[in-house]
């Protein structure tokens, strides 16, 4: 699979995982909050910071009852309609330039979800590295193509998509320019739980479309990031805040900064351990093989003396003979005197 580039980082098994600190409206109408975001991304060693391009208007309609209202007893967003809660969460257009600049001097990658046409033509104009496609996004053909149409990588989460439903998304994505695609594995519900990740997905996805893939979790914690790097995700999404308990349209599964430090560090240390096919003793296992059992004289022998099971004993350390020798060796004599403590080697016997 062809390996590519987001900025500086390269994306591929053969590199560390990709992770993305995802502001969304975790600045709670905030720019000053925002900015700080990006600081404690960059201090938690996340690659890249992520926003959200939308206003209300842009993404439903100024309706508040009915399909607009939200009355699910299960949503975080209870009481809000669609328009009031994008409102609240929406990141205001003139802020991501004084964001990416901010990125910039941290060393952070930055980009956004567009989600419509106007987002990406003002994304453009701002040179983002690469576009986000959300879950909820990925059946918006005409929105695929025209971040696609921009030849940036592009990442596609997977939320709620049907097989064929991704199919459609990754041939307009292909069709329309995209040649560098990432799909996320994502459950859409906020929060969610482990037990509904499904993250043997990831391989399939890898297989099936011949792209990179990777997770977009909204699990609390760090350990179903650290499961999908092992079955081969090489970008990670998280939503990340300064502190939950100021509050907030994302806040309840969002990460702290020292769980995004945690989650920078376990999964590339996941990605190590990884490593290749192999066995026998590594390198660093070379300085162990002594610690292993062998043959030793457990008693003074004289030449002449068959071994038996009071002076031929299986002990550590390793210096000599396999214990898969034991009873070829028994009854056998020894040719020389030997004190206790003598490793048997083939010219013993």
């Amino acid at each position: 699979m062809k390996e590519f580039g987001i900025g500086d980082r390269q994306i591929g098994v053969r590199h560390p995982p990709f992770v993305i600190a995802e502001m969304s409206g975790n600045h709670n109408q905030s720019l000053d909050r925002a900015l700080a975001i990006v600081d404690a991304a960059a201090a938690a060693g996340a690659h890249a910071l992520k926003l959200q391009t939308y206003t209300a208007d842009t993404i439903t309609l100024d309706v508040h009852e009915g399909e607009f209202f939200i009355s699910d007893d299960k949503s975080l967003w209870k009481g809000e309609s669609l328009h009031s809660l994008y409102q609240q969460a929406y990141t205001p257009w003139e802020w991501h330039a004084p964001i990416f600049e901010r990125c910039r001097e941290k060393g952070l990658l930055c980009f956004s979800t567009p989600f419509d046409e106007t987002a990406v033509d003002f994304l453009e104009h701002l040179g983002v590295p690469a576009y986000k496609i959300a879950s909820f996004e990925n059946i918006h053909l005409p929105l695929i193509r025209k971040a696609a149409a921009t030849g940036k990588p592009m990442i596609m989460s997977t939320g709620m998509a049907s097989l064929a439903e991704l199919d459609e998304a990754v041939q307009a994505a292909r069709d329309a320019g995209c040649s560098d695609l990432v799909l996320l594995k994502c459950t859409s519900s906020y929060p969610s739980t482990p037990e509904f990740s499904n993250l043997r997905t990831i391989p399939h996805l890898r297989e099936l479309f011949k792209v990179e893939v990777g997770l977009s979790d909204h699990t609390m914690g760090v350990g179903a990031a650290v499961a999908a790097v092992a079955l081969g995700a090489t970008v990670i999404e998280k939503h990340f805040t300064l502190s939950r308990a100021d509050g907030g349209v994302d806040s309840v599964f969002s990460l702290e900064p020292a769980e995004m430090q945690a989650l920078v560090v376990e999964t590339e240390r996941a990605w190590q351990a990884l490593g290749v096919v192999s066995y026998g003793p590594s390198e660093k296992e070379q300085g162990s093989l002594k610690f292993r059992r062998s043959l030793y004289v457990a008693a003074d022998m004289a030449a002449g003396e068959a071994f038996t099971p009071e002076n031929l004993r299986i002990v550590r350390p390793g210096y000599g003979l396999p214990p898969k020798f034991f009873d070829l060796i028994m009854g056998r004599k020894i040719t020389v005197d030997a004190k206790k403590g003598t490793p048997v080697t083939w010219d013993l016997v």
